[in-house]
């Protein structure tokens, strides 16, 4: 039956007005603050307007580890997933359980003020266990939590100061009262969300109006646009393609509206998290799709979660939920009826075409034409305006191996031999030249070498984004940093990470300045290779040993790959 007499429940508003505002700010000039990352950004916006209720700040560690443990409060609220704020040690060793801190964007904007009930730190591979199910770091959720976020987390109320600025889609960004209002006053009684972080297709568009006639109800695009999977389509690019679908729906039936979401890609727990999320907007349905929130194959090749494990998840819950639960049909097209149908009505000898999401991605990357029926000509136009064919795309080279193993002779040829072709702008980044130019102040402690990485990343990301090439050929000896630089370049272009696997007997053989003779002596500490480790690459682009060729020839075998990898004609 219909959840449909009502839009939610209470909503917990945190902002303050008046008086009490003028109190916050005038505090927040003598407390000690705390800049947000993006992540936190996204998380504290949707704390503060509601969209989290029935949460009033972040979880005490009692509510952590119930959420942890069996996806409920303390108090026996259903609510699935962990929401804290995870600091430095160095930030929680000077902060005491009562302080107040000032929470600030990064331009320093107060946002809010957290008064602190609670800190801890906690086991994050056992939270990585139970939210994601596994510790494998190709999820993009568990290589976050242990790789990227801080050890501490703080618990604490908040109160809050200044919402979170926007420029982009001013239209379509309402709070959930914002938007419950928006539904009373265009009088939507039945109003389903459909969650999507992917361009929507035809199939998509049939699925949501048999839905939307099903339950005689409008639909809202409710788009996740916070921190979605790297690789995805930017928002920019996915809300005007939402943009163009609208006309295919009868007047006034459908809307958009933006959720600054950091997805976590828990499958089934994050589809319940989305519901209640969506339930907290308003929204009296809420679709949830074939490995809803997944990120897609792991390391083994597998998926992370079954196709219908998100549904018959939140599917189990409904009695709880004051928002009825949709389970997406999975539509085929079959050419004989130049129609889409559901699995079950397929006939016998009928296989049903269908393309996914990375394999769409594939074809626009090749140039290859997508098929009318699978996507609306429009939409296809704007996605080709933001993903090129692969070969206009820009990219970066990531040379990484041991001192003396050829990287940088081997960077710098293949450099030469890509101007030689034409057509692109192609910058050099080579790890002594940024050592001189870019971090000159940075030591060759652990934590200063990641640091170095980190930039010449960042520097690689500019260049990739703008369509130039950017070759860089540091050691780079940690999987977790070559990892993060990885994650910065593929989420505006082309990674290609090329181990140059030359033995450590030829390197230190062919040691110009004695560095392994010293560092076997112990008179330089941390080299990589002797007294500290150089952790191989698991799936590279390429690996070349180039103590087996010439450089000439080596130098060509990179260039071949990257015409096989389509990057270059």
């Amino acid at each position: 039956m219909d959840h449909c007499n009502a839009h939610g429940g209470t909503l917990v508003n945190l902002y303050v007005e008046g008086r009490a505002l003028d109190n916050e700010k005038e505090k927040a000039k003598s407390n000690r603050s705390w800049d947000l990352s993006d992540k936190q950004m996204l998380d504290i916006e949707l704390l503060l307007n509601g969209a989290y209720s029935p949460l009033a700040g972040y979880l005490s560690e009692e509510d952590y580890n119930a959420v942890v443990d069996g996806m409920r409060l303390s108090d026996g609220t259903l609510w699935p997933m962990p929401i804290n704020l995870d600091v430095t040690r160095e930030f929680a060793d000077e902060t005491s359980i009562g302080d107040e801190i000032t929470l600030r964007d990064p331009e320093g904007v107060v946002i809010a003020n957290l008064t602190v009930t609670d800190l801890w730190t906690p086991d994050r591979e056992l939270e990585a266990r139970q939210i994601f199910g596994t510790t494998d770091d190709a999820h993009p959720g568990v290589q976050y939590l242990l790789n990227q976020s801080n050890p501490v987390y703080l618990g604490g109320t908040l109160v809050g100061v200044t919402p979170p600025l926007h420029y982009d889609f001013e239209r379509y960004r309402k709070s959930p009262q914002q938007l419950r209002e928006t539904f009373h006053s265009n009088g939507w009684n039945n109003v389903i969300a459909f969650q999507t972080r992917n361009p929507i297709h035809k199939a998509h568009v049939i699925m949501m109006k048999r839905l939307m006639a099903r339950h005689q109800a409008n639909l809202v695009i409710h788009t996740a646009v916070g921190k979605t999977k790297t690789g995805d389509i930017d928002h920019f690019c996915r809300v005007r393609c939402y943009e163009k679908i609208l006309p295919h729906f009868p007047e006034g039936s459908i809307d958009i509206s933006i959720l600054p979401l950091a997805m976590r890609f828990a499958g089934p727990r994050e589809a319940l998290w989305q519901a209640i999320i969506r339930q907290n907007y308003g929204f009296t349905h809420f679709i949830v799709g074939r490995d809803h929130a997944g990120p897609g194959r792991n390391n083994r090749g597998g998926m992370f979660y079954d196709a219908l494990e998100a549904q018959e998840l939140v599917s189990s819950f409904q009695s709880e939920l004051n928002i009825q639960v949709l389970k997406a049909p999975f539509l085929r097209y079959v050419e004989q009826r130049s129609e889409f149908v559901e699995e079950h009505e397929l006939l016998s000898g009928e296989a049903g075409l269908y393309i996914s999401g990375g394999e769409l991605k594939q074809k626009l990357v090749k140039g290859e034409e997508v098929p009318d029926w699978f996507a609306f000509p429009e939409v296809v136009q704007e996605l080709n305006r933001t993903l090129p064919p692969r070969a206009k795309q820009g990219f970066t080279l990531f040379f990484t191996g041991l001192s003396g193993s050829g990287k940088s002779t081997l960077a710098n040829g293949v450099m030469v031999k890509l101007r030689e072709l034409g057509g692109r702008n192609i910058s050099l980044l080579d790890g002594d030249v940024v050592r001189k130019n870019l971090s000159s102040e940075l030591t060759f402690s652990k934590e200063h070498r990641d640091l170095n990485i980190q930039r010449i990343g960042y520097v690689a990301s500019e260049i990739s984004k703008n369509g130039g090439i950017a070759v860089c050929a540091p050691i780079a000896p940690y999987t977790r940093t070559r990892r993060i630089v990885r994650d910065m370049i593929e989420a505006v272009g082309v990674f290609v990470e090329i181990h140059v696997a030359t033995p450590i007997e030829v390197c230190e053989s062919r040691d110009r300045k004695g560095l392994y003779a010293m560092a076997r002596a112990g008179k330089i500490k941390g080299f990589t290779g002797i007294d500290d480790p150089y952790e191989v690459p698991e799936n590279p682009e390429m690996s070349i040993d180039t103590s087996q060729y010439s450089m000439t020839d080596a130098v060509d075998q990179v260039v071949s790959r990257l015409r096989e990898l389509g990057l270059i004609d």
